[in-house]
């Protein structure tokens, strides 16, 4: 049997293959990264740190706690005030979704039922997000990223 020599040609396109292999996983890995950004969180970054603690002030001067869980079909939303009393909000705007991506995102329609938010949602298993907009009878702006945990 004769022997085959290894050439510069092989090592060539060895390395060419290596790679390649290398450069192409890298390329198919950056387009799904992108592809599932859900983009920028606001505008300009500067201008909203320079609001931040006025906004922090207003809202923690609120003393609301908010607490969500799904069963049933349904998301419950509960949102007291510092005396654990429930809060009927001004305005309440909330976008469900998973943390790692926007295709699952809805905006359920919450209805006040005189204690808590209840929207007919049904979630598959594993965690979710609740990005909560509510505004308080005057006018200040409560918003809270709540994280909801359906189990299987």
């Amino acid at each position: 049997m004769a022997q085959r020599e290894f050439t510069g040609r092989h090592a060539a396109a060895l390395f060419i293959g290596a790679f390649g292999v290398i450069i192409s996983v890298n390329l198919v890995l950056a387009y799904s990264a992108v592809q599932t950004f859900p983009g920028l969180e606001v505008e300009n970054s500067y201008v909203a740190s320079q609001e931040f603690n006025t906004r922090l002030q207003q809202q923690q001067a609120l003393g609301w706690t908010v607490w969500a869980e799904a069963r049933d079909g349904q998301v419950i939303l509960s949102i007291t005030d510092p005396d654990g009393a429930p809060v009927e909000v001004a305005k309440l705007s909330a976008v469900l979704g998973r943390a790692t991506q926007v295709k699952d995102d809805i905006s359920p329609e919450f209805v006040f039922d005189g204690s808590a938010y209840v929207a007919p949602v049904d979630l598959a298993a594993g965690n979710w997000n609740i990005r909560l907009v509510a505004q308080a009878d005057d006018g200040t702006e409560f918003t809270q990223r709540v994280v909801l945990h359906v189990r299987g």
